[in-house]
Formats: C-alpha cells, sequence, structure tokens
C-alpha cells in the first residue's frame, strides 16, 4: 500500500468512525454486531468456520490484484476464518488469501474445531472486554 492509498484508507476508517453510534461501538466492542450473520449459517448460505465474506465491488478488485483469490469461491464463506485466528483483522489481503488457500486445502474436522474454540475464546474475551469496557 503507498502513502496516497494510505492516506484515503485512514481518511475512510476516521469517517466511519465518525458515523458509529455508541449503541454501535459497544455491539462492535462485545462482537455482537455479527449475529445477524447467523441467520445465513441457518440457512446455508455460509458456515461457522471458512474464508470471511467480501463485498463484490471488493472481490473484483482483488481477484484482479490477487489472481488466487477467485480459489475463495469453492468453500461457503464462514463467520471466522483461519486467517482471523492466526493473524487478526489488521493482516494485508496477500496474507489472508494464503492462510485462507491453507485453511481450503488442509481443512478437516480436526481444524474446523479448533478454528471455531480458537475464535470462541476470542470473542468471550473481547465480549468481557466490551461489556466492561476495557
Amino acid at each position: 500500500m503507498d502513502t496516497r492509498q494510505l492516506a484515503a484508507f485512514c481518511a475512510v476508517v476516521e469517517r466511519t468512525r465518525a458515523e458509529v453510534t455508541p449503541l454501535g461501538r459497544w455491539l462492535r466492542a462485545t462482537q455482537l454486531d455479527e449475529i445477524p450473520q447467523l441467520w445465513n449459517v441457518l440457512r446455508g448460505d455460509m458456515s461457522l468456520v471458512g474464508p470471511r465474506p467480501i463485498r463484490p465491488r471488493f472481490f473484483e478488485e482483488l481477484a484482479a490484484e490477487l489472481p488466487a483469490y477467485w480459489q475463495r469461491l469453492v468453500v461457503r464463506p464462514g463467520l471466522t476464518g483461519f486467517a482471523q485466528v492466526r493473524r487478526g483483522y489488521e493482516t494485508s489481503m496477500a496474507e489472508k488469501l494464503a492462510h485462507d488457500l491453507e485453511w481450503i486445502a488442509d481443512r478437516s474436522v480436526r481444524l474446523y474445531l479448533r478454528t471455531l474454540t480458537v475464535t470462541s475464546w476470542r470473542v468471550l474475551r473481547q465480549f468481557l472486554r466490551g461489556l466492561l469496557g476495557g
């Protein structure tokens, strides 16, 4: 990411932060904002574990930038992903793609359950921090 792209990204982040209500901030801090996606899991559109979903306009851009990006479509998107468990949300898209492709190649019940367990502990810790305001 060059300086111009970084400045544009920071501007979007600041504008987004300014638009978030206190309730929205609390929902995000406790990760309760993810609950509506459970409906998508129940409908079968998503899985609990898999590559995180991405909006179509970003998908096209990333597929042009990272030729293997389309391979994420082999599995359903998930509420949590291998990249989030391993590296967090602040990871480059290329690195997230590498973890997503590793997940797709090596997926197993054991890896699925491990990813779900690690995510559950992280969500619980973040939820408690959000409740306590820290």
